[in-house]
């Protein structure tokens, strides 16, 4: 069974073009769920990010440990879809898996890191950031 982030690798590896990998990437993010309007908060506000984006975790027990589960939003259409990939590699995983994962390697793969402005770059590492924050917290056992 391929992962929700193997699937959108692999989608990207299929377009060769641009244009073709920018809508696509516009694609994901208007497929995210919507985001709750009482979970716009300053709190959940990234810092750090151009557009207006909102990342909320939700964690729970299991067997590895804390396990967390994202939501996100953003105003802009390329960064929602950039949220879209982060809440694929991250969401619904254990806080210690999140914490080994490695974003950079797969924005390598799919040659985002690379078409990405400085801009959104940064905010993409201010994502990140916020995401393992989250379960740095969770694994310490302190409230989300």
């Amino acid at each position: 069974m391929t992962s929700k982030i193997d699937s959108i690798i692999e989608d990207f590896e299929l377009l060769e073009d641009w244009d073709d990998r920018y809508r696509y990437l516009i694609e994901l993010g208007r497929a995210l769920p919507p985001f709750p309007e009482e979970r716009r908060s300053e709190q959940s506000k990234v810092q750090g990010c151009a557009s207006q984006v909102w990342l909320v975790s939700d964690a729970s027990t299991g067997a590895e440990g804390p396990r967390l589960a994202f939501q996100g939003d953003s105003d802009a259409h390329i960064v929602r879809g950039l949220v879209a990939i982060l809440l694929a590699l991250y969401s619904d995983r254990p806080a210690r898996d999140i914490l080994a994962a490695d974003p950079g390697a797969v924005f390598a793969r799919i040659g985002l890191k690379d078409h990405l402005t400085p801009q959104r770059s940064n905010g993409l590492r201010s994502m990140v950031e916020r995401i393992r924050a989250d379960a740095r917290a969770a694994l310490e056992g302190a409230p989300l």
